[in-house]
């Protein structure tokens, strides 16, 4: 099956920081940002979308590394 997009337009990133930066907090808000989830998820709450495990849950701190995918309308404008 051929790609619907260029993988010229493709654009891989990587979160990493030291304990409590943030990197689930940012990767939830561009999540919402992107359309991919509806409600921000919270680590305090246990909601955040990425944090899937029960531990993780639980405890509010990311265990494992996760990946997921999004997509910007206006990329062609952001990344010339």
């Amino acid at each position: 099956m051929a790609r619907k997009t260029p993988i010229e337009r493709y654009r891989n990133i990587g979160i990493m920081a030291h304990i409590d930066a943030g990197k689930t907090t940012t990767t939830e808000r561009v999540l919402y940002y992107t359309g991919v989830s509806h409600k921000i998820g919270e680590v305090h709450d246990g909601a955040a979308t990425m944090d899937w495990m029960e531990q993780e849950q639980e405890r509010g701190i990311t265990i494992t590394s996760a990946a997921t995918t999004c997509f910007w309308n206006g990329m062609e404008k952001q990344f010339p």
